[in-house]
């Protein structure tokens, strides 16, 4: 897929978009009555391109899903190794030490107000397209189902945070408005996706390859459907985007992420010019950018989370011996997605044998706490792998341009998955499961049902999607995050010389319990929104 330059300059001129506020701005505005927007094609799709760039900011090179940092830190998969406040640095350790910090007033996963503010200039581009548009019915469908697509994944954003969300879909706007169910906010979001799908194509020509499609509509469902409980909708959306024919899970897991492929759904590029973002500089090895790097580093549990690659589990019990073991842990017998994930003492990376360990000069290892900031030392013994690109060695003059996959085919599996789990139907749920696992060579799971089953849905999603930004999230909509992030630690491997190779012991990285909060399974309305709404209801868990 070739990138598509959305150039809005025109249209924000035409428009007037206004910048965000702290809560939703429902001063009456005459914008949409510029006819002129309407009368061309070339506009209109300069003004539904502004709309395209969220996919970036909700992703993980953005900034609105947790202040840009990625909410894996906030699970057992992920160490971020500065502990002052910081996007990247402390912030994610502040949120699992102390998650008191959250309320109305103050709330890094809060995207309220400026997702409100996208939300109304979407509600704007399609009050002024049923008005004023000029255009063929067949082509004002077009717009209104990218229009309405983006629609459904803003207040996506909010129904996963909060619930039941107000909502707007005109431009009738009242200041004083109360929330609606989180039903009617489901429903709005199915109906957005339905009317999505029912008009998108399957594919658009060369010129718009990466639109909104069918399949994208569809896709989405699937994952929005699962979080509203609707199983048997999220089950029907998943058969409809393998029943287009035009996705397959690429032959190798490493390419699953990288866009422009057979397994990729929505996407959003970037270009050296801009935009762009700086993924890597953050998430460097030590020696790569000085200075810089290893601000987030997977952590033992997700290593010891990945199977063999025949498909059996590793015993890690002679490595967590108190003094530590210099026989080498078993990383060679780990299945494929580790290795396309994870840097390792020992791998391959940038033409270098990495040693990540005390004083290595291939990465390096730092304890927790140790230093305010990692500059590009690990505190669990490892990097990041994914998402990296290796091929990106100037990190001094540019910024990184891997994509943001935002959907893409295995996740639509998984999804189906855990539909078919809550239907009932067990076998159809293992051929899912399956599907993804033979990928990577791994044997089928067979005959699972019940807890079982749900537990090797979690496995193959926590695994399958890692660092993708869905575990943080699946852990809340699963109502598990109150009982398995409560009272644990999170581990690495403090590697050092030892005679004739090293010496592995297995360390505490946290050096405190974490704790999550029950009541944050919804956030609050944020104090903005309360101070300049009367009609607004704060939600029960924060009165």
């Amino acid at each position: 897929m070739k990138y598509i330059i959305f150039n809005i300059a025109l249209i924000l001129g035409v428009v007037g978009f206004a910048g965000c506020d702290d809560y939703l701005d429902t001063t009456p505005t005459d914008r949409i009555s510029d006819e002129v927007v309407w009368a061309n094609e070339d506009n209109v799709n300069l003004y539904v391109n502004a709309f395209y760039p969220y996919l970036d900011r909700y992703g993980n090179f953005g900034t609105s899903q947790f202040n840009g940092s990625l909410t894996e830190g906030m699970t057992e998969t992920l160490k971020y190794g500065s502990y002052v406040p910081g996007s990247k640095a402390g912030d994610a350790n502040l949120y699992v030490f102390d998650p008191e910090g959250i309320s109305p007033s103050g709330n890094l996963l809060d995207t309220w107000g400026e997702t409100y503010e996208r939300i109304r200039r979407v509600n704007e581009f399609l009050v002024g397209l049923e008005q004023y548009s000029e255009l063929d019915e067949e082509t004002n469908n077009l717009f209104e189902g990218q229009a309405r697509f983006f629609r459904a994944f803003l207040y996506f954003q909010l129904a996963k945070r909060h619930g039941g969300v107000i909502l707007y879909t005109d431009m009738n706007l009242q200041k004083d408005k109360n929330r609606s169910t989180a039903e009617e906010t489901w429903d709005l979001i199915e109906e957005d996706l339905d009317f999505a799908a029912s008009v998108l194509p399957v594919q658009w020509n060369n010129a718009a390859s990466e639109r909104v499609t069918k399949g994208a509509a569809f896709a989405f469902k699937s994952r929005a459907m699962l979080y509203a409980e609707r199983w048997e909708s999220a089950k029907n959306a998943a058969d409809s985007v393998l029943a287009l024919g035009v996705y397959s899970l690429t032959d190798e897991y490493e390419d699953a992420w990288k866009g422009g492929n057979s397994e990729s759904i929505l996407e959003y590029n970037y270009l050296l010019t801009g935009p762009n973002h700086t993924f890597d500089k953050a998430y460097a090895t030590y020696g790569e950018i000085e200075n810089q790097g290893g601000s987030g580093t997977p952590t033992q549990e997700m290593v010891e989370a990945y199977e063999k690659a025949d498909g059996t589990q590793v015993d890690w019990s002679p490595w967590h011996v108190e003094g530590g073991t210099t026989t080498p842990p078993p990383y060679d017998e780990l299945e494929p997605r580790f290795h396309a994930t994870v840097i390792y003492n020992g791998s391959d990376w940038m033409g270098k044998t990495m040693e990540n360990s005390v004083d290595g000069t291939n990465g390096r290892y730092m304890g927790y706490r140790e230093d305010t900031y990692t500059k590009g030392r690990t505190v669990t013994g490892y990097y990041l792998r994914k998402y990296r690109d290796e091929e990106h060695t100037d990190l001094v003059t540019y910024n990184s341009t891997h994509p943001w996959v935002e959907l893409r085919l295995a996740e639509v599996y998984l999804n189906r998955a855990e539909a078919h789990y809550n239907l009932g139907n067990s076998g159809k749920a293992l051929d899912d499961l399956n599907k993804v696992r033979e990928r990577v060579g791994l044997p089928d799971k067979t005959g699972l049902t019940g807890d079982e089953l749900f537990e090797a849905i979690r496995h193959e999603r926590k695994i399958e999607l890692a660092y993708e930004g869905h575990l943080y999230w699946d852990m809340r909509r699963w109502r598990l995050a109150h009982t398995e992030y409560n009272g644990y630690r999170v581990h690495g491997m403090k590697i050092s010389q030892s005679a004739g190779g090293f010496l592995y012991e297995y360390v505490d990285c946290d050096l405190k319990d974490r704790k999550f909060l029950e009541k944050t399974y919804v956030l609050p309305v944020p104090y903005s929104e309360l101070a300049n709404n009367s009609a607004i209801e704060q939600y029960d868990e924060w009165k």
